[in-house]
């Protein structure tokens, strides 16, 4: 029997103007009122994803954010955090600083805060999506106050961000270098993945893998797929990723989520 629902946000729950669907809203819903567990899994921090659970009327839910960096449950109690070491964060950054030139913006992701170095155009427009709130720090000095974060976020053209992924993933190994939109690239470090996040938050609730379904569309998406049996892509998903899952559902346009859980009977 199906027990928890995992499904990730960005091009999955949400449409591609950062909407949601009815059908998705209705699965959210229906999920919780049969006791079974909803829970989002994103790139996300965690002041990004309560708006969106709280905006359409749910309860907490578990949250396994900076794509598995940072673990809650419902009751926001810290199941997992877990930084960048201070050696690869302060190399991290000077890679990126002296790597590049031209327009692109580096995020600072730390516990439930949000660093930027100015609140420019990229910046401002996550702001508006996500209604957290992204405070200007000096880099420098949150690192000489050991305050590491869970995730850096590059803001940036989408040829930039390939490039970055690219080259930076193959000079930092111990990190993970990954893209979660053309134009977004994160790091963490190298045990960070969305599959780790779900394997601990599993354990807490006593639940085996075979009783969970996660729902993906990206990237950032692969270890979760790969680590869930009933894995299910998002048509919307490149064909890779597609290949990756066990099933392949309508797109996040569509209420894909919906459309498979019905099919099955899970609701």
């Amino acid at each position: 029997m199906i027990k928890i629902i995992l499904s990730d946000i960005d091009g999955t729950f949400l449409k591609n103007d950062k909407t949601i669907s009815e059908f998705h809203i209705k699965a959210a819903k229906e999920i919780l009122a049969q006791g079974k567990k909803f829970a989002m899994v994103s790139a996300r921090m965690p002041e990004a994803i309560y708006p969106i659970t709280d905006g359409i009327g749910l309860p907490r839910i578990p949250v396994i954010s900076y794509s598995g960096a940072l673990v809650l449950t419902e009751t926001e109690e810290i199941l997992y955090n877990k930084k960048m070491p201070l050696d690869d964060t302060k190399k991290i950054l000077a890679a990126i600083d002296g790597g590049w030139t031209g327009d692109f913006a580096v995020n600072y992701y730390t516990g439930r805060k949000w660093y930027v170095k100015e609140i420019e155009k990229r910046v401002q427009r996550e702001i508006d999506i996500t209604q957290a709130t992204a405070e200007i720090a000096n880099f420098d000095e949150l690192i000489a106050e050991n305050i590491l974060p869970n995730k850096i976020l590059v803001m940036c053209e989408p040829p930039t961000c390939e490039d970055m992924e690219k080259k930076l993933g193959a000079q930092f190994q111990n990190l993970n270098v990954v893209r979660s939109a053309p134009h977004l690239l994160e790091i963490m470090d190298k045990s960070v993945s969305k599959a780790a996040g779900i394997e601990i938050l599993l354990k807490h609730y006593n639940i085996k893998i075979e009783e969970a379904v996660a729902f993906g569309d990206n990237y950032n998406d692969v270890e979760m797929l790969q680590y869930i049996p009933q894995s299910v892509a998002m048509k919307n998903a490149p064909a890779e990723i597609q290949k990756i899952a066990s099933a392949v559902t309508d797109s996040n346009e569509d209420g894909g989520i919906y459309t498979y859980l019905k099919k099955f009977e899970i609701i």
